[in-house]
């Protein structure tokens, strides 16, 4: 057996539209973006995120890429309730 196809069986499943706290580490490599990584080294790349770095934050897991490197989860940051949503009375 493979040692690496191991670790990767080892690993949490992590699904679209699961919510996970994080801990932003660094900016990413595209615009706004902030990156953390999972205890075991899968990283994390958090929409609009940049702003919060050394932060840790709720996301919403939006998709999941199984690279020749590894994994990585892409996020984005939940929205709060807190009264800057609009709602509607019936």
């Amino acid at each position: 057996m493979n040692v690496n196809d191991l670790a990767n069986a080892l690993k949490p499943a992590v699904l679209p539209g699961e919510h996970m706290h994080i801990y932003i580490a660094k900016e990413g490599k595209e615009k706004e973006q902030g990156v953390g990584y999972l205890d075991d080294g899968t990283m994390v790349v958090v929409e609009e995120g940049r702003r919060l770095v050394g932060k840790k934050v709720e996301v919403l897991v939006t998709s999941v890429l199984q690279t020749s490197a590894g994994r990585m989860i892409f996020t984005k940051l939940k929205e709060k309730d807190g009264g800057h949503s609009s709602s509607r009375d019936s």
